[in-house]
């Protein structure tokens, strides 16, 4: 397994497709917008930049890594030899089915079709295929470079040898892979959007400040990043749509987004990606500044 698909370009996209060239393999990148097919080469290439500077790779190992990335605006083209697609598209459920329809046909018979999903239904994306047994979740996290953890699904018609491939290979990346069964959140979101959620709605209800539940959360539970900032990493969006997958498939209130989110996003304020989100990023992306509406 040499050729590997990404779907997107985005955060997670552009992160998944360093780590697989950064690892040898010859990468299809993908995005239907070549602005965003640029700017995700153009972040793949500063991060590689740090590593430089680490002293974590060479100059040799960047000009590598980014030799192995090939792009592409067409689905069909880019996954023509691919062995393993992995889609990292917007945590949209009726965008990542219609992917999943494109590459059951696009894709070799023996292609392994992997999503990058959060949270939404690896039987149900499976379900849009002809392969189910070859659908599988490859659950990285942010930064994916630098994390460790792949979060690997098994659908309900997932093999036992796609399984068994998509470990290994996570290990080959470097990664510890975790197996994890299919319900909504899996394991990572089901124990950290709850939290994140709490910690708004403790916001919401004027117990204490942004700041002070950020720093209780840091210096109390030895978290390294307190959860406010922490959702304004993920996207105010992506959190809000991962509840609202968990509330959907558990119905189950303890899952209902806290109105304060719900508001936060419609206004648009949805974290780094906008520039505001609990935090101010205008000036620094460290959340050193609380945003000015919770200093009222």
């Amino acid at each position: 397994m040499k050729n590997v698909a990404v779907i997107g370009a985005g955060t997670m996209g552009n992160g998944i497709a360093h780590t697989f060239a950064q690892s040898g393999f010859k990468v299809q990148l993908i995005d239907v917008n070549d602005d965003a097919l640029r700017k995700g080469v153009q972040t793949i290439s500063k991060n590689l930049d740090r590593m430089v500077a680490k002293g974590k790779l060479t100059d040799a190992d960047k000009l590598d890594t980014l030799g192995n990335i090939t792009t592409f605006t067409n689905i069909t083209e880019g996954v023509e030899y691919a062995s393993l697609v992995v889609e990292a598209a917007t945590e949209n459920v009726d965008l990542k089915l219609n992917i999943f329809k494109q590459l059951n046909e696009a894709c070799p018979e023996d292609t392994i079709l992997a999503t990058n999903t959060s949270s939404i239904s690896i039987t149900q994306i499976a379900a849009a295929t002809t392969r189910p047994d070859m659908v599988i979740g490859m659950h990285f996290m942010n930064p994916v470079p630098i994390m460790k953890l792949v979060e690997i699904i098994r659908g309900y018609n997932t093999s036992d040898t796609v399984t068994g491939t998509i470990v290994e290979l996570s290990k080959t990346l470097g990664k510890e892979p975790v197996i994890v069964n299919d319900y909504p959140g899996f394991v990572a979101n089901r124990i950290l959007m709850p939290m994140i959620n709490e910690s708004i709605e403790t916001l919401y209800n004027n117990v204490a400040g942004v700041r002070d539940i950020d720093t209780v959360m840091k210096l109390g539970m030895a978290h390294p990043m307190g959860p406010l900032q922490l959702a304004d990493f993920i996207g105010l969006d992506v959190c809000l749509s991962i509840l609202n997958v968990m509330y959907e498939g558990f119905k189950n209130p303890k899952y209902a987004p806290c109105p304060l989110l719900v508001n936060m996003v419609q206004a648009g304020k949805l974290g780094v990606k906008s520039g505001e989100g609990f935090y101010d990023y205008s000036e620094s992306k460290k959340a050193e500044h609380v945003s000015g509406q919770f200093l009222k």
